[in-house]
């Protein structure tokens, strides 16, 4: 029950905070989805720098991980946002919608592999310093 409470309570605040950047970010039919787009990209990258601080550095936080990462992060990104906007978008014109679609494909893989990266080295560095 605790894992189940961590991961619905991370997840509503996820879902408003995205909730709140779509609203605050509004595209009509056919254009390009920046907010949906910013959003996956910007929480694949939080879940980089997140899934190497739960391995080097927060270890043995049980709740952390569901709250965080399937929670908060879950609840934030939206690839099912993301494959309508897709379709929307391409009804209006095919290069746009493939742009969007290969765009967030590539700069989401892309952000989890420089979070995770950068968080590494980072934390690589401070504990080579603080030796």
């Amino acid at each position: 029950m605790p894992v189940l409470a961590a991961v619905s309570a991370g997840g509503v605040l996820g879902s408003l905070v995205r909730y709140g950047v779509s609203v605050a970010f509004p595209h009509r039919p056919g254009e390009f989805a920046w907010a949906t787009f910013g959003i996956n990209v910007s929480g694949c990258l939080l879940i980089g720098v997140l899934m190497v601080l739960l391995e080097q550095v927060w270890t043995g936080r049980r709740l952390l991980r569901p709250f965080l990462g399937i929670g908060v992060l879950g609840g934030f990104t939206t690839f099912s946002t993301y494959i309508l906007d897709a379709i929307r978008t391409s009804a209006e014109g095919p290069r746009t919608g493939l742009a969007y679609l290969a765009g967030t494909l590539l700069l989401a893989l892309s952000a989890v592999w420089i979070g995770a990266t950068l968080t590494h080295k980072t934390i690589a560095r401070r504990r080579q310093e603080s030796s």
